[in-house]
C-alpha cells in the first residue's frame, strides 16, 4: 500500500482542494503482470454540512473500500470558514475526477471507472456533479472529464427544504438573498436530475433527524422516474454520521452492526459498472 497528497491548486485553477492517495501496490510478483493490472477508483469527499470536513467519514471509509478492491481517494474541499461558497466546491470534486482519470495509468487505476462516495454535505456535494457534470466547462471555465461511473450517497443532503438548512446557508454563505433563491433552484438535487445522471446506490436511516431520510427517497424518486438503476437503503437505525457504521470510528453511539452492511452492498452496486473480475 501507498499514501500520497496531490494538491489539486498546482494542477488547476481553483483555490483549494487536497486529495490524499490510498492506494494498493500491484498484487503480482511479476513486472509484466503489474503493468496490466488495474482497479477502479473511488473518491470519497466527506460531511460537515459545508462547515468542515469530517475525519471519521474520510479515511476509513477508504479503507474501507481500498479492502474491497478500488483504489481510494479522500478529498478535503474548502468550506465555508474558510469563506468559500459554491461553486468551488463543485470544481474541486470535478478536477479531483479529472486528475484521477488522467492520472489513472500511474495509479494502477481503469480511466472509465471512477466513482465517488458522499456523505451528508458531501453526498450533496457528490449529487451535485452527478446532476452537473455535463454542464461543468460553464460553470468552472475548464474543460474537465468528470463524468461519474456511479455515485454513493450516504444519508446525502437533497433538498433545501427537507433537508439540512444550514448545509444549503454554509454553501451559499456570501450570496445575496436573491442570487441564494435563484441558485437554490439547481442546487435541490431532486429537481436536477436528468438522464445524463449517472446510477447510485442510496442509504440512509430512519432515525437519522438531522438529515431526514426522506432527502434519499426524493433523489430515488426521481431516479425511478428515468429509469436510471439506483440502489436504495433505509435502516431502520442509526444516528446521523455513522460513516462505515464501525463501533471503532462512532464510540459514542451504540454500535449498529447491519450499518456496517452498507459498505459491501455498495462495492457490489459499483461492479455492476466495472469490467475487471475479483
Amino acid at each position: 500500500m501507498k499514501t500520497f497528497n496531490i494538491d489539486l491548486k498546482e494542477h488547476y485553477e481553483i483555490k483549494g482542494g487536497k486529495l490524499t492517495a490510498i492506494l494498493s501496490d500491484s498484487p503480482y510478483d511479476a513486472a509484466e503482470l503489474t503493468e496490466k493490472w488495474k482497479r477502479p477508483a473511488v473518491i470519497i469527499a466527506p460531511g460537515g454540512a459545508y462547515y468542515f470536513v469530517s475525519k471519521r467519514e474520510g479515511e476509513p471509509v477508504a479503507q474501507a473500500f481500498l479492502a474491497r478492491g478500488f483504489q481510494t481517494f479522500v478529498l478535503d474541499y474548502l468550506v465555508s470558514t474558510d469563506k468559500i461558497s459554491y461553486p468551488e466546491q463543485l470544481t474541486e470534486l470535478a478536477t479531483a475526477v479529472d486528475y484521477v482519470k488522467k492520472h489513472a495509468d500511474e495509479m494502477n487505476v481503469n480511466a472509465d471507472e471512477v466513482f465517488a462516495v458522499g456523505f451528508s454535505a458531501g453526498g450533496h456535494l457528490v449529487g451535485t456533479l452527478a446532476t452537473e457534470w455535463q454542464d461543468i466547462e460553464s460553470i468552472t471555465g475548464e474543460k474537465l472529464d468528470c463524468k461519474l461511473a456511479a455515485t454513493g450517497l450516504c444519508y446525502p443532503v437533497i433538498s433545501s427544504k427537507e433537508g439540512h438548512v444550514g448545509s444549503f446557508d454554509n454553501l451559499l454563505c456570501d450570496y445575496t438573498p436573491e442570487n441564494r433563491e435563484e441558485t437554490l433552484k439547481k442546487l435541490n438535487l431532486n429537481n436536477a436530475v436528468t438522464k445524463n445522471t449517472p446510477p447510485a446506490f442510496l442509504w440512509a436511516t430512519a432515525e437519522d433527524e438531522v438529515v431526514p431520510s426522506k432527502n434519499t427517497l426524493l433523489y430515488a424518486l426521481e431516479l425511478a422516474k428515468r429509469k436510471i438503476p439506483y440502489e436504495l437503503h433505509i435502516y431502520p437505525e442509526g444516528y446521523h454520521g455513522a460513516s462505515t457504521g464501525s463501533y471503532e470510528i462512532n464510540y459514542e453511539f451504540p454500535p449498529f452492526h447491519r450499518l456496517a452492511r452498507w459498505v459491501d452492498d455498495c462495492a457490489y452496486f459499483f461492479r455492476l459498472f466495472i469490467k475487471e473480475k475479483f
